[in-house]
């Protein structure tokens, strides 16, 4: 998918954004429902307030970055539709999402 695409969803739904430099930063102030998208451009952030729901995401390019006010929900996401939840006693869950993403774990 390439950023003018997903800018064109991000228009259809209604969901507010901003460009800075070469990112799309999702800034709604709710929830953020994505449900129908398999793959996002490199270089999106979401920084809405509420959850990031991305059932049918097949790849996670690096750059994307997670740091909404909810939870992020990748349901399709190869092995990541099998965990319940990814918990390490001290390490926050979406730091341990950004690294996997960073290691181009889901390309």
């Amino acid at each position: 998918m390439t950023q003018e695409e997903f800018i064109k969803v991000l228009r259809t739904k209604g969901y507010s954004y901003e460009i800075e430099g070469d990112k799309i930063l999702v800034t709604h102030r709710g929830r953020v429902n994505l449900d129908s998208l398999q793959t996002l451009p490199p270089g999106v952030e979401f920084k809405n307030k509420g959850g990031v729901f991305l059932y049918s995401l097949e790849t996670l390019p690096p750059g994307v970055e997670f740091n909404n006010g909810g939870d992020v929900y990748l349901n399709e996401l190869g092995w990541v539709r099998d965990i319940k939840g990814i918990m390490i006693e001290g390490v926050e869950n979406k730091r341990l999402l950004h690294l996997m993403i960073s290691k181009g774990l889901f390309v």
